[in-house]
């Protein structure tokens, strides 16, 4: 099943499920978050609309938490120089970072070097059980990142973390680690990388959190990106206004977002 969550013609948020195209309301009332909390698992029954004919929102609008997951790929590491680490690297992202598969990403003034992390997203259930997969941004300042001992800012500001364009839940994806994370930047491809290419696989970082914290349901893990970041790039190439950046992982769909 395919979980979304949607406006149109600038009605309120409703959870719908996604169906060959086409986009079907749940008539219980139940965002999808609440749908996840609850266990809520029947097929959506209301009015039918094309998806092109609606406005995606982050599916869960504001995840009760984002985790990000730092040099969680072997490529990403090599090519920053730096060995994997030895335990997951585990920082937080902002509930208010979380911004739909459109985006925009808007980049804060004292932001001079803007990049772009394509990724995998675990969506947490009841029981700290993985409940679905989506598609992420995970949108860095990389001056920030250096010039400040926490990440918070240079992760989690807001809208750096475009996200979507739907969940597909867990039962659907026979082999995760067989999924291909890719990156586009204006049409020019970046990134490219099976998640068997993590460093941690994702038990391993669900079993690390919950050492000493507890995911909730709705609770979103960003795994880590492959290589191909614009700060490794001779010369770097960070993010410009007017920037597109696509995020595709087959089959769970794609998110596109400007920068702004």
């Amino acid at each position: 099943m395919k979980l979304a969550t949607f406006t149109k013609d600038g009605g309120a948020p409703t959870a719908g499920q996604v169906v060959d195209g086409q986009i079907v309301e749940f008539t219980d009332g139940l965002s999808v978050l609440q749908r996840i909390e609850q266990g809520a698992t029947g097929e959506a029954t209301g009015p039918q609309h094309a998806l092109d004919s609606v406005t995606l929102l982050a599916p869960i609008p504001k995840p009760p938490m984002i985790y990000g997951i730092g040099l969680n790929y072997k490529s990403h590491a090599a090519e920053i120089g730096a060995e994997p680490p030895a335990a997951p690297i585990v920082f937080p992202k902002s509930p208010g970072s979380s911004t739909g598969p459109s985006g925009p990403v808007l980049c804060p003034s004292l932001v001079r070097r803007l990049d772009y992390e394509g990724e995998l997203v675990v969506v947490m259930g009841p029981n700290a059980k993985v409940f679905g997969y989506a598609v992420a941004d995970d949108v860095s300042s990389r001056d920030l990142q250096k010039s400040e001992p926490h990440w918070i800012r240079a992760k989690g500001s807001d809208t750096f973390c475009p996200w979507g364009p739907w969940i597909t839940t867990a039962d659907e994806i026979n082999d995760v680690e067989a999924l291909v994370v890719k990156c586009w930047v204006n049409g020019q491809q970046r990134q490219e990388a099976a998640v068997s290419d993590l460093v941690h696989a994702i038990p391993v970082i669900i079993d690390f959190i919950q050492e000493s914290i507890t995911l909730h349901p709705g609770d979103l893990l960003l795994t880590g990106t492959p290589g191909g970041v614009g700060m490794a790039m001779d010369p770097p190439q960070f993010l410009a206004t007017g920037d597109t950046v696509r995020v595709e992982i087959e089959p769970l769909g794609s998110i596109e977002h400007s920068v702004q």
